[in-house]
């Protein structure tokens, strides 16, 4: 795999993070708002009550909104790893398609099918029917992410796999180590209960606009119960899965891990960061500028957070760089030198392998494939040249981090404060300072779900796959001009996308339930 320009791989990447991100925008409100309008639908077959049932109308059709924009960005994500990634697709594409691959067959279809009795059915089948149909909808929305979550853990940490020096394409040998590695379900249950907030956050902001507005009360009011107590459930076990993914990184990302907390020397003990500035005049790993300016931690926090007790080691990027310390299995680290003279190595016996082949020299080719597969885990470091090429933008990826931390505990807060004011038979409608907190709130969890994303993939650089594939090895050989002129066509697309839904989720939240059917 060649070596490209560098102006090259940034466009894809841009394109691919615009995509991405945009696309993003509309799958946590479609996961969300979900299972909220299917616990409202509960709540009509349970209670016989109409009144639920016109709430649940309501928001599915801001569901069908939403979930239709959100389908037709998502197509064009996966058209990209052919397009612009096809180096990657070649070297992995017989493990990154499958889970694609069922996503597509088992999933969307399990969408489409029920979705148009869901939106169509009401009087066409009975209420039972009805319901599991809005269930089973959400469901394999839920399904969909899972899959697409699953593959985007393997990038981060490849399992289940074995290379095939024949081929250079890495094959599947064990589905369920795919699909079942503890970075997929820690990734899959915090990525989807955190669209949960997403959604709760939705609702709650919509329910106290009608509030000031003194209008569709009752639908405000049930509405508001529900976004309250499942956002606050949502919100305490997003912290819970996302101490779960901390543990991951942790153990199979060590340098993400010291990026996100801006840890420059790893020591025992360490302290979570409170709060904390950045030093900007810290320019390299290797200086002996103070990191931050203000640093006000929690004692042995990260310790904990990271490996489950107080006094536990946890490297800094100098020393993930420089090697020497004990890995959590026991063994040494290696030195980036040391895994660049491996990846190195493997590279070689894989050209040497095939030399063999050639010849017919069967010997010697199983000579140069025991060397290949005893160095293939550092595979990817033979493409890089300095170890400055091994870090994250640190500063992207720290305050990215710490800002959906900061933005997780205010959420906890707000839905605490409402489920005190429910609970205790407040009068929420007349309280605004509430009701605007709601309203003012709804771009907050979209932030924090971009700034969980930012740090999920921007802080795995440069790994298109963790250790094996660097970006330049993964990218296209095609123009950087061809990238520039797709990139520019789909962020327009995206952007009028984008307008056209919040235009006509205004004026569907406008015009209020009454006019809605």
């Amino acid at each position: 795999m060649e070596l490209l320009n560098a102006s090259l791989i940034d466009w894809s990447r841009a394109q691919f993070a615009m995509t991405a991100m945009y696309h993003w925008l509309f799958v946590p409100l479609t996961l969300g708002l979900g299972v909220i309008m299917a616990i409202m639908e509960t709540m009509y077959v349970r209670t016989g009550n109409e009144q639920w049932k016109k709430t649940a109308k309501f928001w599915m059709v801001l569901f069908g909104i939403n979930f239709a924009i959100g389908i037709a960005t998502g197509l064009i994500l996966e058209f990209q790893f052919g397009t612009n990634w096809s180096n990657y697709s070649l070297f992995v594409g017989d493990i990154f398609g499958a889970p694609l691959a069922i996503e597509a067959i088992v999933a969307f279809f399990m969408e489409a099918t029920f979705i148009s009795i869901m939106f169509f059915g009401w009087k066409r089948v009975s209420k039972k029917a009805h319901l599991a149909a809005t269930w089973l909808t959400i469901t394999g929305a839920t399904i969909s992410a899972l899959w697409i979550l699953v593959a985007n853990a393997w990038m981060q940490y490849p399992v289940g796999m074995e290379f095939n020096p024949d081929t250079s394409r890495n094959e599947m040998v064990d589905f369920w180590a795919v699909a079942l590695s503890p970075v997929a379900i820690n990734k899959f249950l915090h990525t989807v209960i955190s669209s949960w907030i997403l959604g709760s956050v939705f609702v709650a902001g919509i329910s106290g606009w009608y509030m000031l507005k003194k209008r569709n009360l009752e639908l405000a009011r049930q509405s508001m119960k529900i976004a309250a107590v499942f956002g606050l459930v949502a919100s305490l076990l997003t912290l819970y899965t996302g101490h779960g993914s901390a543990q991951q990184v942790a153990e199979k990302q060590p340098m993400k891990l010291a990026v996100m907390e801006g840890l420059y020397e790893g020591k025992e003990g360490v302290d979570l960061i409170a709060f904390a500035i950045p030093n900007p005049a810290k320019e390299s790993y290797a200086d002996d500028v103070d990191p931050y300016l203000i640093n006000i931690g929690i004692p042995k926090g990260l310790s904990w957070l990271s490996f489950g007790e107080l006094d536990a080691y946890v490297p800094g990027i100098k020393d993930i760089i420089n090697g020497g310390y004990k890995e959590p299995d026991g063994s040494t680290a290696l030195s980036f030198a040391e895994k660049k003279a491996k990846g190195e190595v493997a590279q070689q016996a894989l050209r040497d392998y095939r030399e063999a082949k050639k010849t017919g020299d069967e010997t010697t080719a199983l000579q140069h494939k025991d060397v290949l597969m005893a160095n293939y885990a550092y595979f990817g470091y033979g493409y890089l040249d300095t170890p400055e090429q091994l870090i994250p933008n640190i500063p992207l990826t720290y305050w990215s981090f710490h800002l959906m931390i900061y933005l997780g505990g205010y959420f906890i807060l707000l839905f605490a404060v409402l489920c005190f004011l429910i609970y205790r038979k407040i009068d929420i409608e007349n309280k605004k300072w509430i009701l605007w907190a709601c309203i003012l709130t709804i771009p907050l969890p979209y932030i924090a779900s971009q700034a969980g994303w930012m740090v999920a993939e921007i802080g795995r650089q440069p790994w298109a796959i963790q250790d094996i594939l660097p970006l330049q090895a993964a990218v296209s050989a095609i123009s950087a001009k061809s990238v520039m002129i797709s990139f520019s066509l789909f962020f327009a697309l995206f952007t009028a996308l984008l307008i056209a839904e919040i235009k006509i989720m205004l004026n569907q939240i406008k015009k209020g339930p009454e006019e809605s059917h």
